[in-house]
């Protein structure tokens, strides 16, 4: 939408989800394009990541990896690829400051237990993602807050 015409600001929450959708784009897995946002207590963009191969390595979209060919939430030793939040924290330059993660599609459960291992208390997604049950859970055991918006 072009900025004259705009009505209304978008929402923290409305924002940096746009902003996590832009960033996977980029993202470069055959099977789904992921983007994540970290964001501090400020509201200040830390890091952003996308899902894909290591640096180096044939993309997935040109060269399909041996995950390509599963379907969501299976084969996930096959697939060669980052998880667009696991590149965030790798650029992230103090993971000590994490308030808020948004991603387009909820983290895996290794991506949340990475998470845990931060000061993040929320994240933000837009899309669900295979045993989202267990994922949550665990997330909110550690007394954490989730959030699912559309």
């Amino acid at each position: 939408m072009p900025l004259s015409k705009r009505t209304t600001r978008p929402t923290s929450d409305e924002y940096f989800m746009l902003m996590a959708t832009l960033v996977s784009t980029r993202g470069t897995c055959a099977r789904r394009m992921v983007g994540c946002v970290l964001v501090n207590q400020r509201n200040h963009v830390m890091a952003t990541g996308y899902n894909g191969v290591a640096s180096g390595l044939p993309h997935c979209i040109d060269v399909p990896c041996p995950g390509a060919k599963y379907k969501s939430g299976t084969g996930l030793d096959q697939c060669q690829a980052i998880h667009a939040e696991q590149n965030a924290l790798l650029q992230c330059y103090n993971v000590h400051e994490i308030m808020t993660v948004y991603c387009t599609t909820m983290p895996c459960i290794h991506c949340v237990k990475l998470l845990l291992n931060t000061s993040c208390k929320r994240i933000v997604f837009r899309n669900i993602y295979a045993h989202h049950k267990e994922v949550q859970e665990l997330w909110l055991s550690a007394g954490r807050q989730w959030s699912w918006i559309s």
